[in-house]
């Protein structure tokens, strides 16, 4: 196999890494968000007065 010239292994390295870079872009951004009810929580506080 010849050896290829070092311009196209940068092509072919820029054209992997924009290759891999768009489809992670793509598969972090298509994900919508999940939408949170705003439910409020109450916190129960029971006080114990502890007799020593």
């Amino acid at each position: 196999m010849p050896q290829m010239m070092p311009m196209e292994w940068t092509m072919l390295y820029i054209t992997f890494l924009a290759t891999f870079l768009m489809f992670n872009i793509m598969n972090y951004f298509i994900q919508s968000p999940n939408k949170q009810t705003k439910t409020k929580k109450t916190i129960n506080i029971y006080k114990i007065n502890w007799k020593w």
